[in-house]
């Protein structure tokens, strides 16, 4: 293991190094202090033994009144290496004597900086004794009076106790020099030492201390870094390695706890991913935190791609709703329900129910919101089978009761239309208008016999029966429709263009059926034109058989498409909504389909699609 010299090493080496440099400079400062006062009372001694013996000297020689000899050893005691100056002085500051020429007869004021140190304080409390510091240099100067002794009064009178003063200075000023770079040495010195010492005390610290505690750091980070086995090796029964064997014993419970946490999440992921109902747990923001399995696929994207993300970040398709249940929930702290409509992975369209319930924090705050997606599409599916049932089962008493009722005038008009019949086939020619009259009648009988076909339609569906069907020729029935709604789209100002019929083109069907789905497909084309409009009727043949009805009137929008064939849904104002419903129905129940293209404002076509009796062949000899 690679040990390094770590923050907590420099901190303690820094605070060891700050303790001993400040205890060694201030020992180093006390230590100097007291040399230098000790230094400086043995100079005053010795001054002041100096003193005393110059002035038993001076005193002898006065005594005698030789002051050329008085002069000569003031000189000669001022010559001294530790003599700065020598100066004899009377009571009233003049200079008698002096070891510098040129000073006697001066007068020294005692407003002079040099002077006041001593008369400012009283006689009493006067020290013998003072050290001044000049601008270059640092004086002792020692005082030593000189009394109006008994042998004094014949030249001095009784009058003064003092006859003067002996000023004595000794140059102090490279005794101060020398300790001050024995201080300097001595501080040298002590860094020296301390600095030693604290790589000695830093040393032994990062052996003894910091680098079994940095088997700590590194078990720490080891086992936070998912290698739950690591433990610190300890050895010993020191205080560390009783606390490295406490920490090992703390990761044994935390691993424990940890393992069967992951264990715990594990299953309840497992349990969370199997369910159907997809689940998204959002933050205030709305971003993504934790998704399960079945909410991933509904979004089309992996789960690294959606954590972390805003869920507007998915895509238009996952949802639509304007009323996001989630925000709904964070204003209002309470639980949520919405429909939403979603595109799944087919283009198609999917029906959820989103369930939204906040989760609160120990302050009452909302910290997430959980979003439960259930796919209900199945549900509504069924309840909209339902409701068709319930609506079937009206239309089939309405259509028992009116096929009923219809059943008995038609059947007395068809007994008189074909009355009529025989009588003009009987007059033959002779009749003014016989043709006319025999055509009119023919198509009254045709029109009675439809009537009499879609009662005995509606009597089926009441009870359940369903027709035999039969060959159908394509063309016949187009031509018929055509003639029939004609009168209609003059009256409106509409247009009907026929297309090339193909011949022979027949289909397995019931003729009124068809022709019940194929008129209710032009008198709707014909109302949703305005005058000047235009309505073309084209039939194609390829693998099925294809009637396409299209006009230029004023279309639908994709909602209107949506519904246009559920019952009693109408675009018209006086509209049943069963006509789509019915023709859808007659045309499913011979195994075809009705497919819808509409652009708003620009009209719609209609296409009928039916087997073609090559298919019906191929199905009917299938077992």
């Amino acid at each position: 293991m690679t040990y390094r010299f770590s923050r907590t090493a420099a901190a303690l080496a820094a605070a060891i190094t700050v303790a001993i440099a400040t205890a060694f400079g201030v020992g180093a400062y006390l230590y100097s202090k007291h040399h230098f006062d000790t230094r400086l009372e043995a100079a005053r001694n010795n001054a002041l033994a100096q003193g005393e013996l110059i002035r038993e000297a001076l005193e002898h020689q006065m005594l005698r009144n030789d002051r050329v000899l008085i002069a000569e050893m003031v000189r000669g005691f001022g010559s001294r290496d530790d003599v700065e100056s020598l100066e004899v002085l009377d009571h009233h500051g003049e200079i008698w004597y002096a070891s510098e020429p040129g000073l006697e007869g001066t007068v020294l004021s005692r407003e002079s900086p040099a002077c006041e140190n001593c008369h400012d304080v009283q006689p009493s409390d006067r020290s013998t004794s003072l050290v001044l510091d000049t601008d270059d240099e640092s004086l002792l100067r020692v005082v030593v009076p000189l009394e109006n002794r008994e042998a004094c009064h014949a030249c001095h009178g009784t009058e003064e106790e003092i006859n003067g003063i002996i000023i004595l200075d000794s140059d102090v000023g490279e005794m101060r020099r020398a300790l001050n770079r024995d201080l300097g040495w001595m501080v040298v010195g002590s860094a020296a030492l301390a600095f030693l010492l604290v790589g000695v005390v830093v040393g032994i610290v990062q052996m003894l201390l910091l680098k079994r505690l940095q088997r700590f750091e590194t078990t720490a980070r080891l086992i936070s870094g998912g290698d739950l086995d690591r433990r610190v090796p300890m050895e010993g029964s020191d205080t560390i390695s009783l606390l490295g064997r406490e920490f090992n014993s703390m990761a044994d419970s935390v691993t424990g706890l940890l393992r069967e946490v992951g264990d715990q999440r594990e299953r309840l992921e497992t349990v969370i991913n199997s369910i159907d109902d997809g689940i998204v747990v959002l933050d205030p923001r709305r971003r993504i935190i934790a998704a399960n399995t079945s909410f991933l696929s509904r979004t089309g994207h992996g789960r690294k791609e959606v954590l972390g993300c805003s869920c507007n970040d998915l895509g238009s398709g996952v949802c639509d709703t304007t009323d996001c249940p989630t925000l709904a929930c964070l204003d209002t702290g309470k639980h949520q329900v919405r429909l939403c409509q979603r595109r799944d992975s087919n283009g198609g369209v999917a029906w959820e129910e989103v369930h939204s319930s906040p989760v609160y924090g120990p302050g009452g705050e909302i910290l997430q919101v959980v979003e439960v997606w259930r796919d209900i599409s199945e549900r509504r599916g069924a309840e909209a089978r339902v409701a068709e049932s319930h609506r079937m089962a009206s239309l089939g008493m309405l259509a028992s009761g009116f096929s009923h009722e219809m059943n008995t005038p038609l059947a007395t008009i068809l007994a008189c239309v074909e009355g009529i019949l025989r009588e003009v086939r009987t007059e033959g020619g002779a009749v003014s208008g016989a043709d006319r009259i025999g055509e009119t009648a023919t198509i009254a009988r045709d029109q009675i016999l439809r009537c009499k076909g879609i009662t005995q339609h509606f009597l089926r569906l009441s009870r359940g029966q369903s027709s035999p069907g039969d060959v159908v020729e394509v063309g016949n029935v187009v031509e018929a429709v055509t003639r029939l709604v004609e009168p209609t789209a003059q009256n409106r100002g509409v247009k009907v263009e026929v297309g090339p019929l193909p011949g022979n083109l027949q289909t397995k069907a019931d003729e009124s059926d068809l022709q019940h789905a194929l008129i209710n497909l032009l008198i709707n084309a014909i109302e949703a034109c305005g005058d000047e409009g235009h309505v073309a009727i084209q039939v194609e043949q390829d693998d099925s058989v294809r009637i396409r009805v299209s006009d230029n009137g004023r279309g639908m929008t994709p909602d209107e498409v949506a519904r246009i064939f559920e019952p009693f849904v109408s675009l018209r104002k006086n509209g049943t909504g069963l006509g789509l419903f019915l023709a859808l129905n007659f045309v499913r129940q011979w195994g075809g389909d009705i497919l819808v293209e509409s652009t708003p404002g620009q009209g719609s076509v209609f296409e009928i699609v039916l087997k073609s009796m090559r298919q019906v062949r191929a199905t009917e000899v299938l077992p």
